[in-house]
């Protein structure tokens, strides 16, 4: 385990749509292309940058085309999960070296410095909530079998608890006792990172520590009351910047088209005639 932590980047629900539409009043490739310029410039030591899903809008193959030009201009190594708004065809067409599992999920391992990665596939076609169904189970459970005693991390789309959200909680994971099994036997599950959500949240699930960030085009309004329709905003975007280190997992937020003034601030300097 390195004593220095290892960065990490979440970037999620891009929603990329062919050249000129827009989504929301807004040109999601642009914003993700300012996303890219702010990790180039702050964030270029990063170890790796996951996208966790929903990388276009509605799977068309001009927009994987458009996300792949974006993302290489990345100077981070990136991997990409689906979201319901994805198409696994499509974007393995787009991205060929995407791993699979041997059922076709596109789910995969990653050995780090800080630990195992795991990235999940909880989409089923045809509908937005998620789903994680018995085959995706046995390769879990293989692969944190395989993990032994490293520390484990946990990629995936859909949240697989309710957060408070009605509007939100009816796309989750429906049925997530047999994922919720599979993880409950394995204490060296460190974190949970998911997508989907568009919205900043922390907490935890099954005592396992989970987080989801703003998506880099809108975000859902926190609206807690009853209903089907989402409330989209457009509060700002922003992207994950986590540390992980031996005994701590740090998950900061970075906006990238933020314009508000910055200060240095000395503690031991004199107020100024405002008294502030």
């Amino acid at each position: 385990m390195p004593n220095k932590p290892l960065k990490l980047l979440q970037l999620t629900d891009c929603h990329i749509v062919p050249e000129g539409k827009r989504l929301f009043t807004l040109d999601p490739a642009e914003r993700l292309c300012q996303a890219v310029a702010d990790i180039n410039r702050n964030h270029a030591d990063a170890a790796l940058c996951v996208l966790s899903g929903d990388l276009t809008d509605a799977a068309a193959p001009e927009a994987y085309r458009i996300l792949r030009q974006i993302l290489s201009e990345l100077l981070v190594p990136y991997r990409l999960i689906p979201g319901n708004h994805d198409d696994r065809s499509a974007l393995r067409a787009a991205f060929p070296d995407i791993e699979a599992d041997e059922d076709g999920f596109l789910q995969s391992r990653l050995d780090t410095p800080a630990g195992v990665f795991l990235f999940l596939d909880t989409v089923e076609a045809g509908i937005h909530s998620g789903v994680y169904c018995r085959q995706r189970c046995r390769w879990l459970e293989r692969a944190l079998t395989e993990a032994e005693d490293e520390p484990v991390y946990l990629f995936l789309h859909h949240p697989p608890m309710e957060i408070g959200m009605p509007r939100l909680d009816q796309y989750r994971i429906l049925q997530s006792e047999g994922l919720a099994d599979v993880v409950g036997r394995f204490p060296n599950i460190r974190h949970l990172f998911f997508g989907h959500v568009h919205r900043p949240i922390a907490g935890s699930w099954r005592g396992i520590p989970l987080s989801s960030v703003p998506g880099t085009n809108h975000q859902n309004s926190l609206d807690l009351s009853e209903g089907r329709a989402n409330v989209v905003s457009l509060e700002p975007p922003a992207y994950g910047v986590i540390l992980i280190g031996p005994d701590s997992t740090i998950v900061h937020q970075q906006s990238f088209l933020s314009d508000a003034e910055r200060f240095q601030y000395d503690a031991q300097a004199e107020l100024d005639a405002a008294g502030a």
